[in-house]
């Protein structure tokens, strides 16, 4: 079956520039990818650092685990910005992926209520003096059971909108009479673990980055021992993301990528987008190691943050760059007519810049309400 027959390629239109449904896929996915990176990694993080570590590794796990509720609540929030944006120019691969794996997909949100329950439950009612009970601690280890499970579901979905080749394999491996039953994942795509395996490496690092602000900006009232246990422990998390992406990158440039998709990531001016993609990783740990043990503090910590946010930035836009390519195989999604629809593109421009609004008045009041006396 040529793959080439399987797209519609009848011009369908899109409601807003092309241009324009790429910015804001790319920064909703980077906002969304922020949070998410911390329970997807972060939960995982914590369960281990309360199980294996003394006082101040068990602090650091209740602090990331008390914050979790509202860290999920921004990150879904934020999540609907690219899964929208997906769904108004990408729509000829997107749901012909998640049609072939309907159940999967949909089982996500059967997923992330108990997920979501779970987080809450460890969080909500415990006193600092209080011992872990082990219902708390069985919510916090399915939580992140649950929380993997989603991103593995996520990662295929994303994975066979541009594995066309594979769709007629998924399809009849699972469908009755020519009717596809929902049932079939991506898991013959040599593209898929490595990608999931790369996030969860850029995850650990986000968590190391979150470690330090934390600490900086909204754990004054915590010991002197806690911070110097922050500034010594984040480099060693930061260094462990940067070898994990690392390998899990390679893997997947030099393991996954056809000859034509390499040459044209590795030519031309791409090859500088390629280059600091695989080195952007370094950035916040080489802030930690360099100022983080000298001059601990806000700024420093701002820093770390924003060193971390670029990682993730520019790793959004090498994966948008690669997923135009593969999808511009069967389909050129920049040639589609446009008639810009401006009610809803205002409207969502203003919820938009409301919301990210209110998203830093919330976090400047945390701040405010944990400042404390200089220590």
């Amino acid at each position: 079956m040529d793959p080439h027959s399987l797209v519609d390629t009848a011009a369908a239109g899109i409601p807003a520039p092309f241009w324009f449904i790429q910015f804001f896929k790319v920064l909703g996915f980077t906002l969304h990818m922020a949070p998410m990176n911390l329970w997807f990694a972060g939960i995982i993080v914590a369960m281990l650092l309360h199980w294996l570590g003394g006082e101040p590794a068990r602090r650091c796990s209740r602090r990331l685990m008390r914050q979790m509720p509202f860290i999920v609540a921004l990150g879904v929030n934020f999540g609907i910005v690219p899964l929208l944006f997906i769904q108004l120019a990408y729509f000829k691969f997107f749901y012909p992926a998640t049609i072939l794996m309907a159940w999967f997909w949909m089982a996500i949100v059967g997923l992330l209520i108990p997920a979501y329950y779970g987080v809450y439950y460890y969080a909500w009612g415990w006193k600092d003096d209080e011992a872990l009970t082990p219902g708390k601690q069985a919510a916090g280890w399915l939580s992140a059971v649950l929380f993997i499970a989603i991103s593995f579901t996520y990662a295929n979905a994303m994975s066979l909108m541009t594995n066309v080749e594979g769709w007629p394999e998924v399809w009849q491996s699972h469908a009755v009479a020519g009717a596809a039953l929902g049932t079939g994942l991506n898991l013959g795509d040599p593209t898929l673990w490595p990608r999931w395996l790369l996030m969860f490496g850029l995850a650990l690092g986000t968590t190391a980055a979150w470690m330090v602000v934390d600490a900086a900006w909204f754990a004054a009232r915590e010991s002197e021992a806690y911070h110097a246990w922050v500034r010594r422990s984040a480099p060693k998390l930061a260094a462990l993301s940067v070898i994990w992406a690392a390998a899990a990158g390679s893997w997947y440039v030099f393991g996954t990528w056809p000859g034509e998709l390499r040459e044209t990531m590795f030519g031309g001016p791409l090859i500088l987008l390629t280059l600091a993609t695989g080195a952007a990783g370094g950035a916040p740990l080489m802030l930690m190691l360099t100022l983080g043990q000298t001059s601990p503090g806000r700024t420093t910590a701002t820093w770390i943050g924003l060193a971390q946010f670029g990682v993730l930035v520019i790793n959004a836009i090498s994966r948008q760059t690669v997923q135009n390519l593969e999808i511009g195989e069967f389909f050129d999604l920049a040639a589609q007519p446009t008639s810009v629809q401006w009610s809803p593109l205002v409207m969502f421009l203003v919820v938009f810049v409301v919301g990210v609004a209110v998203v830093a008045w919330m976090l400047a009041q945390v701040v405010k309400a944990s400042a404390s006396p200089t220590r």
